[in-house]
């Protein structure tokens, strides 16, 4: 036995002392390469972190098997007037603690998702109130027409008033600043299951809730969650049935997996765009060998940066082929998506060579790049090759890879310079990408996530535009153009959409959606 070969044993028997042995027949364990980073449902805009929190908590509209729009803490919804959002709440849900859900607690729900500490702002920056009508019945009242609202709100997870106020939860924990309550450790939902112990980065059990109001599809009782960071040992987990889900699968182990007895990999388009980001707002750039001023305010540098990537180079050798190229920050399956102009500029060294001497960087300079480790399909190594193709044009990458749990606190503080970031539409439509991360920064959520700062005055209007038209034409045609603004200024360099890849057991079945969502409701341990 190699000495590597005892190191990945005794990593194996770390990681998986914690799922402990009394997993029962209906006891699904699962693993990932990171953990949800609170338990609290406001408090990350992430989508591994709300598809955790969404087997606990719902929104007033859930989504089905295949994304499509549902019911749920809604039954129903319709427009009263352009402004105007009437919504009929389900009545007989209680919380996991027995407290009824009820109209106070969707108001308070929205008015911890708008205020300090949210990471969800972004998602009700365009509400201008929520009204109780009766204990269930509420109305909202938008700013502007918002023909999407339903779908703007599957992520925006109801709390309950009561236990936040008793708990001193009131405000979401805010990961910028590090502050936690007792929302990070424990919940409250009225979703299909209940949060029964949490150890943050180690396991985090879920049991099956008996009073929920709704109907789990699937057998299971329990669910243990544990994130497994090593590829080498998440994989021999899997293969060794230690655990029956993991997810990502690297790529260079899906057919080996596949050729096991008792394990396949199911893969899948996601709607995922990675992408990089530059500090665009600083007149000096933060973390650079660059004084005085920023380069990246220079679309003949931000161009360099683009053209300098070899993105058919990632496909093949870091993705394994598992990996869409695109020119746009979204993707097919997103309503707006739009082919003729996923376009890529060329892959092009000299071109970029010249570019940057033209901006007056003739021999480059030094950056530091933030990227997570634990986060995307193979981030670190996409951010290593990157930062190799940067070095060919005289560009030095500092690169500072880290796991998510202290990269997402840095780079949403907008601390900075240089970043790679993923970019999941929770409306499936191109407004979410353009509000989030083109729309110049605003307190009240608009490019929340555009943590470069990107701004281009022309865009604004038009991203506001088309939140209210209703005329799928004319809004195709803002869609179009807004897109066009962004790339003819290089706002941000996309690079790809990933693959999904999940290893399961081949005795468990579940339901694999393109928004790498895990709803536990829909699993089942074969029979």
């Amino acid at each position: 036995m190699t000495f590597k070969t005892k190191l990945l044993q005794a990593a194996l028997f770390t990681a998986l002392g914690v799922l402990g042995t009394g997993a029962g027949a209906q006891t699904i364990r699962v693993a990932n390469q990171g953990d949800a980073l609170s338990m609290d449902p406001h408090s990350l805009n992430e989508s591994l972190q709300l598809s955790v929190t969404g087997n606990i908590y719902e929104g007033l509209v859930g989504r089905n098997k295949d994304l499509s729009l549902a019911p749920a803490l809604a039954t129903s919804w319709k427009q009263t007037a352009p402004t105007v959002w009437r919504f009929e709440l389900r009545k007989g849900v209680q919380f996991h603690d027995g407290t009824p859900f009820t109209a106070d607690d969707v108001v308070f729900s929205f008015q911890r998702v708008a205020g300090e500490g949210s990471d969800l702002k972004s998602n009700v920056n365009e509400i201008a109130q929520v009204r109780k009508v009766d204990d269930h019945t509420i109305e909202i009242t938008t700013k502007s027409p918002f023909p999407i609202l339903p779908d703007q709100l599957t992520t925006t997870y109801m709390m309950s008033k009561k236990w936040c106020e008793a708990n001193q939860a009131t405000r979401p924990v805010d990961r910028r600043k590090g502050i936690e309550n007792a929302a990070s450790f424990r919940a409250n939902g009225t979703g299909p299951f209940r949060l029964r112990e949490r150890q943050p980065n180690v396991r985090t059990t879920f049991s099956r809730n008996g009073t929920y109001w709704g109907k789990i599809d699937g057998n299971v009782a329990e669910v243990i969650y544990t994130p497994i960071g090593n590829d080498a040992t998440r994989v021999a987990a899997l293969l060794s049935g230690e655990v029956d889900v993991m997810e990502p699968v690297p790529v260079q182990d899906i057919d080996r997996i596949n050729a096991s007895p008792a394990a396949k990999v199911l893969t899948g388009p996601e709607l995922r765009t990675i992408f990089l980001g530059m500090d665009q707002k600083r007149d000096e750039l933060q973390y650079s060998s660059v004084k005085g001023k920023n380069p990246f305010k220079d679309k003949r540098v931000r161009q360099a940066f683009y053209q300098a990537i070899d993105i058919d180079g990632i496909k093949k050798t870091v993705m394994r082929g598992l990996s869409n190229p695109t020119a746009l920050m979204v993707g097919p399956g997103i309503n707006g998506f739009i082919p003729e102009l996923n376009k890529r500029l060329p892959y092009d060294p000299e071109a970029s060579k010249k570019l940057l001497a033209e901006a007056g960087y003739p021999q480059g300079f030094e950056v530091t790049m933030n990227c997570p480790n634990d986060r995307y399909v193979n981030d670190a190594r996409i951010c290593q090759t990157v930062a190799a193709n940067l070095s060919r044009v005289g560009v030095k990458i500092n690169l500072a890879a880290e796991t998510k749990g202290t990269y997402f606190p840095k780079i949403l503080r907008r601390d900075t310079s240089f970043y790679l970031l993923g970019w999941t539409p929770s409306t499936y439509d191109a407004h979410d990408a353009l509000n989030a991360l083109m729309a110049c920064p605003d307190e009240k959520g608009a490019g929340q996530f555009n943590l470069g700062a990107y701004c281009n005055p022309k865009l604004d209007p038009l991203i506001k535009s088309i939140q209210s038209e209703t005329d799928k034409a004319k809004r195709n045609a803002m869609i179009k153009q807004a897109f066009e603004i962004h790339t003819a200024d290089i706002g941000h360099i996309p690079l790809h959409q990933q693959a999904l890849a999940w290893g399961v057991s081949k005795k468990v079945d579940l339901v694999q959606r393109a928004d790498n969502y895990m709803p536990f409701k829909w699993m089942s341990v074969k029979k």
